[in-house]
């Protein structure tokens, strides 16, 4: 009996890191940010990709899922988001970078893309960990007063830039 492999396009890894530190409660941005999440999660269910997902509050990031086919159960955690504390994010793009280069040598083949979800209000910086793939970084501050620190976060990582305003519907 002879076996065929079946030829099949490889796998698609997200990593999302979401930003759910106090001052993103402002404006209604992470209720926004939850809409855009949950369409984010339907897509990935449809493409049948992978994510990771790792939330930036509190004192340390946190893991939530790493490279588990999406499912309806994120849905659940996507409910009970909640924002609060501090702004570890820089930490977070720091083990974002470390697990996804690990990952990539025991799946080189598998296409990986990063997701940031913040409002930018983070306090100086002087250098972004290096992150090996194609990233996004969606902007959620609103208000009057805007610092536009997201937009410099995505320069610096050399990651598209958009604003949440842009991807909700009118």
């Amino acid at each position: 009996m002879l076996f065929q492999l079946r030829t099949r396009s490889p796998h698609e890894l997200w990593l999302v890191i979401v930003d759910a530190s106090a001052s993103t409660r402002r404006h209604q941005a992470l209720s926004d940010a939850k809409g855009v999440l949950a369409n984010l999660f339907d897509d990935a269910y449809r493409q049948r990709a992978r994510l990771a997902l790792l939330t930036a509050s509190g004192a340390v990031p946190k893991w939530q899922v790493q490279g588990l086919k999406a499912s309806s159960g994120l849905r659940h955690w996507l409910d009970g988001l909640g924002a609060g504390g501090g702004t570890p994010l820089l930490a977070a793009l720091g083990e974002a970078g470390h697990w996804l280069a690990s990952r990539q040598k025991r799946f080189p083949a598998e296409r990986q893309r990063l997701l940031v979800v913040t409002d930018g209000r983070l306090k100086e910086w002087a250098a972004l960990p290096a992150i090996d793939c194609p990233g996004l970084v969606i902007d959620i501050e609103r208000g009057p007063i805007r610092l536009g620190r997201s937009k410099v976060l995505a320069a610096q990582m050399r990651a598209e830039y958009r604003h949440i305003d842009e991807l909700l519907p009118d």
